[in-house]
Formats: C-alpha cells, structure tokens, sequence
C-alpha cells in the first residue's frame, strides 16, 4: 500500500459501508471463537493491522496488539488509538512474545499482499500456542481481479481449495471456511468488470473506496454486516458457509504440536518476504 492509500483508509473507515460491516462481522467471530471472550487477559494480535480500526473495534474487551511493516501505518494507528499496543517490525518475529500467549490471531487482507504466503502462515501458526484461534481473510475470485487490487499490490485472489491449500499438513484444525461479503456480489462484480475496462479504479487513491451518499452507505453496510450470524452459525459445521462471495473467512485452531506431530511439515527457514499492509 500507499501512503495516500493509508491515509484514506485513516480518513474513511471509521465510516465507509465496507470497513464498518467487515468490523462487526470480525468482532462478532472473535467474540465466538475466543475462549475468554470479555476478558481484558485474553489477547489479540493483528498482524498487519494497517491504521488500527479493527483492533480499536475489540480494545474494550481484550488485550490488543497490532503490528505492521508500514512505519507510517503505525504512526496513523497510535496516533488515532493511543491505548492500544501497535509496534512497527515484522511478524512473527517482533511480536513473538505475544503471539505465543494469544488467544486470537488476526491475519486480515494480508496473504495476499505476500509472495510465499505458505511460508508466512506457517511461521505465524508454528509462534501461536495450542487452542489459540487464527481468523484469516482473504479477497476471492479472480474473476473480481481489477485495477483497484493493483493498486493494493496484490499478488492474487483466492478460492476455497487455494486458501485451504495453504494450512494443509499445519498443526492446526479448521473451524470455518466460507465466503463472505456474499449479498453485494453481483453488485461488485458488475462494478469491477466497468473498472477492468476503463483501466480505473472508481474510487479515490486508485482504489474503489470512496464514501457514498449517506442513505446508500446505511444500507450496504447492514446488507454485508448481516452476513455475520450465518458465518457464527457456520463454525464448526453448524450450518453451510456461502458458497461466493467478495472475500474468503477461515478460523483455524492452533492444535498441540504433540498430538498433530504427524502432520507437522517441514517449514522452511530461508527468509520470508512479509509485505504485512493490508
């Protein structure tokens, strides 16, 4: 990402239809899957936490901790968030201490901004302790691939199979795997199919974010934020996930290294590329 794509997201956020929405889905899964929901011991670490609203959406209830590789995402972040705990350094390495006491994990929008996103999931998993819950988000479905992921510096969009490709043979059990931002996908991909042709992202910094009519925000915003009880009904197979979507969600659960050591694969320790902004 950009500075002026930083600056956006610090400008927006807090408003725009689809970071409101994928905040309340994100905080109500966390709150699913914690084991200490509500308690200000239990921690979570958000790994390329970008300018910070979605560790600000869960500060009430745990210990927050978020990093990113972006200097100046940092500064945005504590300058805005000031009683939450951001460092500027790479995962897993400079948040090692709190990655191995966590009880979530957030990886959002940021495989796919990494080359050997394989490699970084399995660093990521291998720091975290047993029980530990690692929620992981995606953008999906090339067909949705438009200038706007340019400019975002995206390696890929994923499917189902790609994205579990990435945690076979880890010590971890999947709790979900499903699509999300599912209702408005028509509506995007019509949008993106218009940018792929006219060689533009139809928002603002080269992205398609850019702040709607109030009326219009309110109600995408309540149309993508109420996929969020389906997605708490789909952990561990209570319901069926969506079958497309925008985006991808999956909650892995950290296993004990003993009890998965026939599963454990041999991760490699040549450096990784970790480009963490999301």
């Amino acid at each position: 990402m950009q500075s002026e794509q930083f600056q956006l997201h610090a400008q927006i956020e807090q408003r725009h239809w689809w970071f409101v929405a994928r905040r309340r889905i994100l905080r109500e899964l966390v709150r699913g899957v914690s084991p200490a929901a509500g308690k200000r011991d239990s921690i979570v670490v958000d790994i390329g936490c970008g300018t910070g609203a979605n560790l600000a959406a869960l500060a009430g209830e745990y210990r927050c901790v978020g990093i990113d590789t972006s200097a100046e995402a940092i500064e945005l972040a504590q300058r805005r968030f000031p009683g939450i705990t951001f460092i500027h350094g790479q995962a897993p390495r400079d948040v090692a201490k709190w990655l191995a006491r966590a009880s979530v994990v957030l990886l959002t929008d940021v495989l796919e901004h990494v080359e050997d996103d394989r490699a970084l999931l399995a660093k990521i998993v291998h720091a975290c302790p047993p029980e530990a819950q690692i929620l992981v988000t995606v953008p999906a479905d090339m067909r949705l691939w438009s200038p706007h992921d340019s400019a975002f510096g995206h390696f890929r969009r994923y499917d189902t199979r790609q994205l579990s490709a990435l945690w076979d043979q880890l010590p971890v059990q999947p709790r979900l795997l499903s699509y999300f931002n599912s209702r408005l996908y028509p509506l995007v991909r019509v949008a993106r199919g218009i940018s792929r042709r006219r060689g533009k992202a139809s928002g603002d910094a080269d992205t398609d974010f850019k702040m709607p009519p109030r009326p219009v925000n309110g109600i995408l915003e309540a149309l993508f934020a109420g996929e969020r009880r389906h997605l708490l009904r789909s952990i561990d197979g209570r319901a069926k996930g969506y079958p497309r979507g925008v985006s991808l969600v999956a909650i892995l659960q950290r296993q004990d290294v003993q009890a998965a050591a026939g599963n454990l694969c041999d991760i490699s320790e040549e450096p990784l590329q970790e480009a963490l902004s999301s």
